[in-house]
């Protein structure tokens, strides 16, 4: 019987196309159900994934081998160390800690320390009000994974004589130096200092802040100047003055990244550093954050984020379903007689079924390829507006394509019985 049904496949199809064509108008409101449903599971899921993607990308740049100790100023009422008059300002991580880490740490492959502050950056008569100068060593480039636009990056020999050159951002050397090759030039910082440019890092997007510790960077405004000239030509007393008062704040570096050989390592080096660093810091000004953590809680948020997103989209399919019932439960109505006809001339219950079912799949399979035409065009427009990144996967739009269709003829099955289970000689005399 159901090799018979199949056979009559095409037929019934036909049939299902021309009911519909009999009711055009509601058949496409039917249909717009099905197509917001399945345009919004895939456009939630591409903006879902295309965030993630960012994050992750964020925090796989600052190395999942990696465990970064950042200097943190203390609350006032923290044993913090004071002293010209209540001026000075001394905290955070300093050389001693870097070199007990790079003596004591077995597992350490590298150590990167950086220093940063903000400081005015000028070139004849351009300037830039908040340029952050980092003091690195040429490793620093290598951790933090930058990329080089032009000229080369800082080098062994620049940290060992101290020399005045720095490497800039691609967004300040753009803003200072406009349509000029800023190599070989040099640039005054806070009014005090020279440094000739030897290189333009590439651009990078901007990351917002990660972990509790780690704030929001944009690299392209950027000045990278060699640690060994930021603490002999600078020093690690930064002056500070706003508003007719001044301020000094003694901060020898700013971070540390510990990079290790194996991603096995990281919590116990981790462990190891949070050991040593309480010993000389009990005022606890500074905060130990891992990469590696911040990775799996990220993955681990995603999957949720998901899982929420999409059950909110597959309302809409819900939505769609219960407009399907609805059309053909009509259907089922209007068409009494016609029901009554084909069994009376010898139809069984399950060519009735098969019908409905039919008109029911047509109707799914429509507003699924509309759903997911809409659904791969929807993140373009999504991007070009808002700038947001988004990323289509093949699974979002396959999940979508059989939750879609498998809820059209879900919600197609009670009618379809319905009308198989109509007696015919009661439906012959429906008017």
């Amino acid at each position: 019987m159901i090799l018979q049904t199949w056979r009559r496949f095409p037929g019934m199809a036909f049939m299902a196309l021309r009911s519909l064509q009999m009711h055009k108008l509601r058949s496409a409101l039917t249909v717009l159900g099905l197509v917001f449903g399945v345009a919004s599971v895939i456009v939630m899921l591409a903006v879902a994934e295309g965030a993630n993607r960012e994050t992750l990308q964020q925090i796989e740049s600052l190395g999942v081998k990696n465990v970064i100790i950042r200097s943190v100023k203390p609350a006032a009422n923290n044993n913090t160390q004071i002293s010209f008059s209540n001026f000075e300002n001394s905290y955070g991580i300093n050389y001693d800690d870097l070199r007990r880490i790079e003596e004591t740490i077995p597992t350490l492959v590298n150590a990167a320390p950086m220093r940063e502050f903000i400081q005015i950056a000028r070139f004849g008569d351009a300037k830039f009000e908040t340029a952050r100068v980092l003091g690195v060593r040429p490793s620093y480039f290598r951790s933090n994974r930058l990329t080089l636009a032009q000229g080369r990056f800082l080098e062994e020999l620049d940290e060992l004589n101290s020399t005045n050159v720095c490497v800039i951002g691609f967004e300040l050397a753009r803003q200072l130096f406009r349509n000029r090759n800023p190599i070989g030039q040099s640039i005054q910082v806070a009014n005090l200092h020279y440094f000739r440019v030897v290189g333009v890092s590439g651009y990078r997007s901007p990351s917002a802040g990660i972990g509790s510790s780690l704030s929001a960077q944009d690299y392209n405004f950027d000045i990278y100047i060699p640690l060994s000239t930021d603490r002999n030509r600078i020093g690690p007393t930064l002056f500070k003055l706003e508003q007719g008062s001044f301020s000094l704040t003694r901060l020898e570096l700013s971070q540390i990244t510990v990079e290790v050989g194996d991603r096995e390592e990281v919590r116990e080096t981790a462990s190891a550093l949070s050991g040593l660093m309480r010993r000389y810091h009990p005022a606890e000004d500074y905060a130990i954050t891992i990469p590696l953590d911040l990775l799996e809680q990220a993955k681990a948020t995603q999957r949720i984020f998901n899982i929420v997103l999409g059950a909110t989209a597959a309302i809409s399919l819900l939505v769609g379903g219960i407009g399907i019932m609805n059309i053909m439960l009509a259907s089922v109505s209007e068409r009494t007689q016609e029901i009554g006809i084909r069994r009376a001339l010898g139809a069984k219950q399950m060519d009735i079924i098969a019908q409905f079912l039919v008109e029911t799949a047509t109707l799914s399979l429509i507003g699924t390829l509309i759903g997911i035409l809409v659904g791969l065009a929807a993140p373009f427009v999504v991007t070009w507006v808002s700038g947001m990144e988004t990323r289509v996967t093949f699974w979002s739009v396959l999940i979508a394509t059989a939750v879609s269709f498998s809820v059209g003829i879900i919600f197609g099955i009670y009618p379809a019985r319905r009308a198989a289970l109509l007696d015919p000689i009661e439906a012959l005399r429906r008017t």
